[in-house]
C-alpha cells in the first residue's frame, strides 16, 4: 500500500514506520502524502485505538527533510509546503486517539517537528533532537517554532533554534521534550506498554483530555503558526537558503551573506 511507510495493526495499536533507512527516513513529499493517508486510517478505522510513529533502522527516527527538494521552490511553493506539513501535523496533534512517537536515533528538523506533534514521546538512549534549520538559511516550517516553545519554554527553545545545537535523550527528558528514555531494544515495547495502559481507559474521556489540553494553547498559537508559514516561505526568496541547501548537499560549510 505504501512506498515510504510500513504499517501494522496489533492489539489496537497502528504502528506507522517511516521506512527510508538509506535516507535516514528523511521527509520528502511522498512521505508526507503517505503519512497523511496513515493518519486518516487512525481517524477512520474503528479497530485502531491508538498509534505509534517510529523510524526504520537503528540510526534515525527522521533526520530531517529532503533538502534537495528545497532548491527549486519559490516562496509561494515554500508556503504551500509548510501548509501541507502544518495540516498533517495538526491532525496528529488533534487526533482523539493517542498518537505517540517512539524516537530512535536522530529526530532533526521535520523529524523533531513530527515527534513534537505527537501527544508525547518515548526516546531511545541514542536519540538526538534538534531544529538545525538555520544551518541551511531557513527556519522550522512544520510547527517547530511553536511546539518547541510550548514543550521546553521560550529561552531554551530560542537557544536551540538559533545555535542549531542538538540535545541527547536524557537532556531532552530533563527539558520536558520526551517523557521516557529507554534502551533501543526496549523502545517499541515500552511505547506499546504505555499505549495499552491508555487503551484500557475510557476512550471518549481520553479524546476529551486531548482536546482540552490542546485548547490551552489555542489563543496564543493561532497567530504563531500563521507567522511561521509566512516566514518559512520568505526564506525561499533568499540567497542564504540557496547557499545553505547547496552547502548541505555538497557537504561543505555554508558562506552566508545575509541576502
Amino acid at each position: 500500500m505504501y512506498n515510504t511507510l510500513s504499517t501494522q495493526l496489533k492489539d489496537g495499536i497502528l504502528e506507522i514506520t517511516i521506512n527510508r533507512p538509506d535516507k535516514l527516513n528523511a521527509l520528502n513529499q511522498e512521505v508526507m502524502k503517505e503519512l497523511a493517508l496513515a493518519i486518516d486510517e487512525v481517524y477512520k478505522n474503528h479497530d485502531v485505538k491508538s498509534a505509534l510513529i517510529t523510524g526504520a533502522g537503528p540510526k534515525a527516527f527522521i533526520a530531517g527533510a529532503d533538502i534537495s527538494e528545497f532548491l527549486t521552490l519559490s516562496p509561494e511553493q515554500g508556503a504551500e509546503l509548510a501548509k501541507i506539513g502544518h495540516t498533517i501535523f495538526q491532525r496528529i496533534e488533534e487526533s482523539h486517539k493517542p498518537i505517540v512517537a517512539a524516537v530512535n536515533g536522530f529526530a532533526l528538523g521535520g523529524g523533531c517537528e513530527l515527534a513534537m506533534a505527537c501527544h508525547f514521546r518515548v526516546a531511545s538512549e541514542n536519540a538526538k533532537f534538534g531544529q538545525p534549520e538555520v544551518n541551511l538559511g531557513i527556519i522550522p516550517g512544520y510547527g517547530g517554532t511553536q511546539r518547541l516553545v510550548q514543550l521546553i519554554g521560550k529561552g531554551k527553545a530560542l537557544e536551540l533554534m538559533m545555535t542549531a545545537d542538538l540535545v541527547g535523550a536524557e537532556e531532552a527528558r530533563q527539558l520536558g521534550l520526551v517523557n521516557h528514555v529507554t534502551t533501543q531494544e526496549a523502545l517499541l515495547d515500552r511505547t506499546r506498554e504505555l499505549l495499552k495502559k491508555i487503551q484500557a481507559k475510557a476512550p471518549l474521556a481520553i479524546g476529551r483530555v486531548i482536546k482540552c489540553v490542546n485548547a490551552y494553547f489555542k489563543l496564543e498559537e493561532e497567530g504563531g503558526f500563521e507567522t511561521e508559514i509566512a516566514e518559512f516561505a520568505a526564506c525561499f526568496a533568499t540567497q542564504d537558503l540557496q547557499e545553505g541547501a547547496e552547502a548541505f548537499i555538497q557537504k561543505r560549510q555554508p558562506q552566508f551573506k545575509g541576502e
